[in-house]
């Protein structure tokens, strides 16, 4: 069984920037790839951010250029840099672990989620 425990949000005004972490439990965490997602009240949660095993790396267009991703395998642990925030960035934010590839599987693991607010 993996644990995802995510850390990092809070509130901070437009143009500011947060780091989230991921801390993973359990073993085999730098074979899959891992991603961010977010979610608002309403919406459909939508993937932010994914690298893979090997650190190839994908952004959605809503956050390229501010956001990025990174990974350590040795600490097991996911990061999330966000940047120039801006108030749509406003979500719950996900950590997730693929069953294996970003771009063709699914996801394995859940986080239970960290809230960013951005206030303009």
């Amino acid at each position: 069984q993996v644990q995802l425990v995510e850390s990092g949000g809070g509130l901070v005004q437009a143009g500011g920037s947060l780091r989230l972490s991921c801390a993973a439990s359990g073993s085999m965490f730098s074979i899959n790839a891992m991603g961010w997602y977010r979610q608002v009240p309403g919406k459909e949660r939508e993937l932010v951010a994914a690298i893979s095993s090997g650190g190839s790396t994908y952004y959605a267009d809503s956050v390229k250029g501010r956001f990025t991703i990174s990974r350590d395998n040795v600490k097991n642990t996911l990061y999330l840099q966000m940047n120039s925030l801006k108030p749509e960035d406003t979500a719950m934010y996900y950590c997730a672990k693929f069953r294996g590839s970003y771009d063709t599987s699914g996801i394995h693991y859940w986080g239970q989620g960290t809230q960013v607010t951005v206030s303009s």
